[in-house]
């Protein structure tokens, strides 16, 4: 879509939030600007993506929220950055402002200097005669990201779990205002670092889609070949490191060999190991290096040896299969109601996968299967992974087999004019969008990014609940959610 078009009435922006409500649509992001928000859905089963937008002259607009849980922190982040007030909001804490910035709402129209500490947060309250709360975080072990964790407990037994994040905001969307689509393109690629591929990508499509621009068939199939190589490494890293929280350390150290193979594979032909910067809009920075067909070819070899050896281990360690089977279930209602992608939607049954449902250059062309599973636990999530692994190298064999010769890189010229543009594509984690405004000038005026953790976070709450407080690791890691992704 390369326009959001005409801005809906009120009515028709309450009518969107109905649908959301009663299943019909299913949200896709909400984000706002100085006097306008926007709402992107598809239809349940993953139709084509609509975005509407609705002016708010008094600086408020009807909250999705209310009706629409998913939307809450967005809701919540639409305000901290932008300042509009959704009327009728069940919750008015803030979300990504701690009180730590110099301003107060940063991309509003009305920035003002922060004043006084940080205000305490308000953690929901879980009563009981039995319970006792558990703080855990910002700062974690080892060099993860900072997120805090709050359990109620019952003896061991989680009751609920709250997570407030928002540590490591760094401000990309300020940052990328005003700078040309291949330096902002450089920002969308550090959104998150696992996922830098899929992030240029999806910011690359929607400047692509805003300018009409068409990108050479050799750069659309390399793109492919970088994200199915960045989702492989992330899944044999997972898998892993799944294992190894589960206190079955000797799946971790083959699982990380395999991962660094990708990595060296990735160096060998696109010069980066995580392939950063490589996707630009227009096409690739990089084409193949030379070796990197054979590079490939031996990697496909190595872990088509290695793999399925790990997965009968898996599989037939029966200390294991009582950690990760039946723990951390999250319903099909729930990832339906969420719109949550990725192995966290697909193991409990929810098929989406854009480069199905919204297929997009080469997806459509080639052959592979979307896999799913029905028990939504932490079992499930890892035969996930396990099954995209295989589809991943199918995935290679028919992008090195079928490679167009050809340019890899178009040069950008706008149109002159402010023109808009909105992507999706599907990271490892899930369901990536990005949608951009370019000034006449060719700069980016406003853009939005939003990863597939955001809807992912929440889940992880109710995964947990009646789970024993030492399984949080566990469940936590099935997920993997990316807090720099949602952060910002």
């Amino acid at each position: 879509m390369a326009r959001l078009g005409k801005p809906v009435t009120r009515e028709g922006w309450r009518r969107a939030i109905a649908a959301l409500a009663d299943g019909t649509s299913t949200l896709l992001s909400l984000w706002g600007e100085p006097g306008v928000v926007h709402m992107a859905r598809c239809d349940k089963a993953g139709g084509p993506v609509g975005a509407i937008s609705l002016e708010c002259p008094d600086g408020s607009f009807p909250s999705v929220a209310r009706d629409h849980a998913p939307a809450d922190r967005l809701e919540r982040t639409i305000r901290d950055l932008v300042g509009l007030l959704p009327d009728g909001a069940r919750d008015d804490r803030p979300w990504l402002d701690h009180g730590r910035w110099r301003v107060v709402q940063p991309l509003g129209a009305a920035t003002a200097a922060a004043s006084g500490g940080p205000p305490p947060y308000g953690f929901l309250a879980a009563e009981g005669d039995s319970l006792h709360q558990i703080p855990v975080g910002p700062v974690h072990a080892g060099i993860i990201e900072p997120g805090h964790f709050r359990f109620a407990a019952d003896g061991e037994t989680v009751v609920r779990l709250e997570a407030r994040l928002g540590y490591v905001h760094k401000g990309v969307q300020a940052l990328m205002q005003g700078a040309d689509p291949a330096r902002a393109a450089r920002f969308a690629g550090r959104l998150s670092g696992d996922s830098t591929v899929a992030c240029a990508l999806a910011f690359s499509r929607a400047v692509e889609a805003a300018w009409q621009v068409a990108v050479p068939e050799r750069a659309v199939w390399l793109r492919a070949l970088m994200a199915e190589l960045e989702r492989l490494a992330n899944h044999l890293g997972d898998i892993g490191a799944i294992c190894n929280d589960a206190s079955f350390a000797l799946m971790m150290a083959p699982c990380a060999t395999l991962r660094e193979s990708v990595l060296r594979a990735s160096s060998g032909c696109f010069a980066h190991r995580l392939m950063m910067d490589r996707v630009v809009p227009g096409g690739v920075a990089a084409d193949l290096q030379p070796g990197g067909l054979d590079a490939l070819r031996g990697l496909r070899a190595q872990v088509r040896a290695s793999f399925p050896r790990l997965v009968a281990l898996y599989d037939n360690t029966a200390s294991l299969q009582d950690r990760t089977v039946g723990t951390g279930i999250v319903s099909r209602a729930l990832v339906e109601r969420y719109g949550c992608g990725g192995y966290v939607g697909r193991a409990s049954g929810r098929t989406f996968d854009t480069r199905r449902a919204l297929a997009y250059p080469p997806y459509d062309r080639l052959a592979f299967e979307v896999p799913t599973m029905e028990e939504g636990d932490v079992n499930a999530r890892v035969w996930i992974r396990i099954r995209e692994v295989e589809q991943s190298l199918r995935l290679i064999d028919q992008l090195i087999d079928g490679l167009p010769a050809g340019e890899t890189r178009v040069a950008l010229r706008g149109p002159g004019e402010l023109a808009e543009g909105i992507a999706i594509v599907e990271g490892f984690r899930g369901d990536v969008l990005v949608w951009v405004r370019l000034s006449a000038d060719g700069t980016v005026a406003r853009c939005h990014l939003r990863d597939p953790s955001w809807f992912q976070w929440p889940l992880l709450e109710a995964a947990i609940e009646g789970n024993i407080v030492a399984d949080f690791p566990l469940c936590n890691k099935s997920f993997n959610c990316s807090y720099s992704g949602h952060d910002l």
